[in-house]
């Protein structure tokens, strides 16, 4: 049950929040395991000035397009992690047509005792969900 927040700046039509979603969801059912009907995304739209990061981040540019994404989601090994956002730059990169330099992404881990769902059934053993 992942849940994804997605800062952007305003103005892109649905068609592109689309690509981004569906980008995201197809990474985290490839790498992570997470079952087709886990869909929890939050697209948070921001008026000029309302999204400040520093345009040359690391001496790297980013331009207006630039998309912040935060996941949540329980403790995964580093290296599926490192894949997920690979994963991820790779599929917003082919499908939105977002450049790599414009995405920066976060991961917080939730214990799977944090998280509750109405039908959820959880495998005591690996604290997913029983579906993965």
């Amino acid at each position: 049950m992942p849940m994804v927040y997605i800062q952007m700046h305003e103005g892109k039509g649905a068609a592109y929040k689309k690509a981004v979603s569906d980008g995201i969801h197809v990474a985290m059912m490839d790498v992570l395991g997470v079952p087709d009907d886990t869909w929890d995304q939050f697209f948070n739209e921001h008026m000029p000035g309302n999204m400040v990061y520093d345009a040359n981040y690391f001496g790297v540019h980013r331009s207006p397009d630039m998309i912040f994404i935060h996941f949540f989601f329980n403790t995964r090994p580093k290296e599926m992690k490192e894949r997920f956002f690979e994963r991820v730059a790779d599929e917003l990169t082919k499908h939105a047509g977002l450049r790599r330099e414009d995405l920066l992404m976060a991961i917080t881990e939730v214990p799977w005792e944090n998280w509750w769902a109405y039908g959820r059934t959880i495998d005591p053993k690996t604290g997913f969900d029983t579906r993965m």
